[in-house]
């Protein structure tokens, strides 16, 4: 494979996920690595705040608490490396990641890459992420208490949230483009019994609107063909998460590509770890991204001692 820098453990995604798992990996002794391609703290540094992370005195940004996750990570000995990962592969029990920077191998990878929310693509989108649109009910919904807000989406996860969010107002506005949802049919009975929640099919989002923050939505009802403005003060978008799993294609997935691991966070693959959004958990939340990297580091490093014929009682 050539020149390589060797560690004992590499992470690749330095989200929540990631760099939880470098800081257990170095206090366990590890030499580690956490390659990241964009910015310490993954996912979370879209947040504009976070209030529901344990032991915090006050509201955070994203981006704070991704700073904080990485500082912490490198007081232990942690190396984090800012680069895109080209490939991974393994050959003879070991690990060849390729960067732009080089490339790293280790006895085991600890992969946290995280997933995207998928985006409409709507013009003001992007210019209002963080600031009135959001892609988590649970992060940002609070923030928007007795506020009127928008659901966009029509599966089993836009009708959840949109139920959640009533319970912090009463003034939801879920809109589909189609003239049905395709959730289950419970949830949908749910939705059109509550009397928090406003049912609209066939919208769409042409725009979103403000200056600093948003301020308003502009609607086409593809059933009329009427094009019309209304002000919202938050807008959450449930059209489908997208796991960040390119680097692994033969390892085991679940229906909606998600990574399958065990309570270990072991992957199909021997030596391969996932930890956070890629894999297939049941709830997404920055605790439970820092807990499964924990998890991972914890095996990985077991993981290690039993390659180098270390065993312990």
């Amino acid at each position: 494979m050539g020149t390589e820098k060797t560690r004992d453990i590499i992470v690749i995604g330095g989200g929540a996920a990631g760099l939880s798992a470098a800081q257990y990996a170095a206090r366990a002794g590890r030499s580690v690595v956490v390659i990241e391609e964009m910015a310490a703290g993954g996912q979370i540094t879209t947040v504009d705040q976070v209030e529901n992370y344990p032991g915090q005195a006050g509201a955070l940004s994203g981006f704070e608490l991704g700073e904080l996750f990485e500082k912490q990570a490198v007081r232990f000995g942690a190396e984090v490396l800012y680069s895109t990962v080209n490939s991974l592969s393994k050959k003879d029990e070991r690990f060849y990641v390729e960067t732009q920077d080089g490339t790293w191998s280790a006895p085991a990878v600890i992969l946290a890459t995280g997933a995207k929310h998928r985006v409409l693509g709507t013009p003001g989108e992007d210019t209002f992420t963080g600031r009135g649109v959001s892609y988590c009910a649970t992060c940002d919904g609070p923030f928007f208490r007795g506020r009127k807000i928008l659901v966009i989406g029509g599966g089993d996860s836009a009708l959840t949230e949109a139920l959640f969010l009533a319970k912090l107002t009463d003034k939801v506005v879920l809109i589909h483009r189609k003239d049905r949802f395709r959730a289950q049919q419970n949830l949908v009975d749910m939705v059109t019994a509550s009397p928090h929640i406003e049912v609209r099919y066939s919208h769409v989002v042409e725009k979103m609107n403000g200056d600093t923050k948003l301020t308003s939505v502009t609607f086409r009802d593809s059933s009329t063909g009427k094009v019309y403005e209304e002000p919202f003060d938050a807008v959450f978008i449930f059209v489908g998460i997208i796991p960040r799993t390119d680097l692994v294609p033969g390892v085991e997935k679940d229906d909606s590509g998600y990574i399958i691991t065990n309570e270990k966070m072991e992957t199909s693959m021997r030596g391969l770890y996932a930890a956070g959004d890629v894999r297939n958990t049941t709830f997404r939340q920055v605790i439970t991204a820092a807990s499964d990297g924990a998890v991972a580091a914890h095996w990985a490093s077991e993981y290690i001692d039993e390659v180098n014929g270390h065993s312990y009682p």
